[in-house]
């Protein structure tokens, strides 16, 4: 949540308070501030403040929030995602495999009124269909989960976009998508599609640069409304294929660093499992109740 000295001075004071989401803190703050006074009428407001604003520094303040707090900003999002990254990796490192209902059981130790839909959306990523009893990985749901709750927006008008290139009602300048997987891999992923469901129109997509068209208007026309991925990472993906399919678009995103360091919450996938990090057991020691800074939040 750093500041850089060109925001500093080339921003007016509302597009800072906009850009940064600064007034939302406040309203939280102040909200939590007079909640905790019920419990504590002692409680010092400075300190308070103090230690909420410190807290959503270190980035561990969205900890057993409501699910509307986490999901109002980019950063308490890309903070959430870290959240649920540190409290659970030991699945990943005990090579455990959940279903997606397990996985938004285990988010909601975290924020009790997560909804399934978001969860849901990130499987469908991964296996591409509506299976949600199939089994994923830690690390594979971790990644699809992370580009599916942060990119919620750009990819709900990606679909919009999608759907209507298909039927063939697309304008000059909408985007179309595309897996990162080598050709052998989309073909023969393709082909298992097919024999699955015959009447899916996965082996067909829609042409790489329709799409590319498409995704690149809705990044230029909502890039200051919510987060987009970047350019760079969308080209990257889309420059090797003639055709895309909406979650092969995805799929190839969540498997991309540069897409992961973009959102800057999880470490690369090679190392997910290795990172130590000195603050969960802080973390662990917050209460539910108040965004008071009881631990120390990292981001």
């Amino acid at each position: 949540m750093s500041t850089s000295a060109s925001d500093r001075f080339s921003l007016t004071n509302e597009q800072y308070l906009e850009k940064y989401h600064v007034l939302t803190y406040l309203e939280d703050a102040i909200g939590q501030l007079l909640e905790h006074r019920d419990d504590n009428p002692r409680v010092l407001p400075a300190r308070f403040l103090s230690d909420y604003f410190r807290s959503v520094v270190q980035g561990n303040h969205t900890l057993f929030r409501g699910y509307s707090f986490i999901r109002s900003t980019p950063f308490n999002r890309s903070c959430f995602i870290r959240v649920f990254w540190k409290a659970f990796r030991h699945i990943g490192k005990n090579g455990d495999l959940l279903t997606a209902a397990e996985y938004h059981s285990l988010i909601c130790l975290l924020c009790p009124d997560f909804p399934f839909e978001p969860i849901q959306k990130a499987a469908k990523i991964i296996l591409m269909e509506d299976a949600m009893d199939c089994l994923m990985s830690f690390v594979d749901f971790l990644y699809a989960f992370e580009i599916q709750f942060y990119y919620e927006e750009f990819f709900e008008e990606l679909h919009k976009a999608y759907q209507m290139i298909q039927a063939g009602n697309h304008r000059p300048g909408q985007v179309v998508v595309v897996p990162t997987l080598d050709r052998p891999q989309l073909k023969e992923q393709q082909s298992t599609q097919a024999k699955d469901n015959p009447q899916s129109n996965l082996t067909d997509g829609v042409d790489v640069h329709t799409f590319m068209d498409a995704a690149l208007q809705i990044l230029h026309t909502h890039e200051h409304i919510f987060k987009c991925p970047p350019v760079s990472v969308i080209k990257s993906i889309l420059s090797s294929v003639e055709r895309v399919t909406f979650y092969g678009f995805l799929m190839a995103l969540a498997k991309h660093d540069g897409a992961n360091e973009s959102i800057g919450a999880l470490p690369q996938k090679s190392s997910v499992m290795e990172e130590i990090d000195q603050d969960m057991s802080s973390a662990n020691s917050s209460r539910p109740k108040s965004a008071r800074a009881k631990s120390e939040w990292k981001h």
